[in-house]
């Protein structure tokens, strides 16, 4: 999955100008982004915002992963689609977007559900996997994957007005893995989902933007002076109070996982 990032020419500076400025980024940065490639898994209300703010911040590729179709529910909070998308996959739909957004960006589709069994064949080869699925079973299995294949995750999700946003580097001496943060009890698929719950479009798009700053943060770490991943750090939203606070999670010994390497 070799990547060849689009060359930084005077139309993709001009484009990505505002941000190319900012001293923590600057020019190097921009080439590096140029050069990632993201996998993002889920393009529901947390996937769909975080896959904008990565295009428009001049990532070189993304690959988009769900199973799921467009429904006329979705369009309150998955900000990518239209009523023209209603009964068309959604993967494809997130193409159709990317290509008449920046054509420059390198986009692969995968329509299929993702599990153990192709989990990690479809995510090995990026630089980073960003998790916006609204299940346990499926984030648990994301994340043992990115354990096997080496690759760091941002995680994503939200339940009603609180969201979490966390980066974990499992694969790594002494970094948490996600299945250290909530164990092993949410292997199954029996969890509440949105359609349960209900959901605030505003309160989805707050996870999903700042899953993208901090997934570009983890992006440029090297690169830039953005600053360090914070590798194991979870951070707690609260949409009722509008308040954020963090904490960080220890490798735990006992994990099945990433113990195990």
């Amino acid at each position: 999955m070799a990547l060849t990032p689009a060359p930084l020419t005077p139309a993709r500076i001009d484009r990505f100008q505002r941000q190319i400025i900012v001293p923590e980024i600057g020019g190097a940065g921009q080439a590096a982004l140029a050069g990632k490639r993201v996998a993002i898994v889920g393009l529901g209300g947390i996937g769909s915002p975080a896959l904008q703010y990565l295009a428009a911040a001049g990532i070189g590729a993304l690959t988009v992963i769900d199973d799921g179709d467009v429904e006329l529910s979705n369009l309150q909070r998955q900000t990518i689609y239209a009523q023209r998308d209603i009964g068309h996959g959604k993967a494809v739909s997130a193409r159709r977007w990317l290509a008449n957004f920046d054509a420059a960006i390198d986009v692969a589709v995968h329509d299929a559900r993702i599990d153990g069994g192709n989990a990690d064949t479809l995510l090995q080869g990026h630089d980073l996997v960003l998790d916006g699925t609204d299940n346990f079973a499926t984030r648990l299995t994301v994340s043992d994957a990115c354990v096997r294949t080496a690759l760091p995750l941002l995680s994503a999700a939200v339940g009603r007005f609180q969201g979490q946003v966390g980066a974990f580097a499992g694969h790594l001496e002494g970094e948490a893995c996600y299945r250290c943060f909530v164990g092993d009890a949410f292997d199954t698929d029996d969890c509440d989902t949105c359609a349960d719950d209900g959901m605030l479009g505003a309160m989805v798009g707050w996870a999903g933007t700042f899953g993208a700053l901090q997934a570009i943060r983890v992006l440029l770490a090297g690169h830039a002076t953005l600053g360090a991943p914070d590798w194991g750090r979870v951070f707690l939203m609260d949409g009722l109070k509008g308040e954020m606070r963090s904490f960080t999670i220890a490798k735990d010994p006992a994990c099945k996982v990433c113990n195990s390497l």
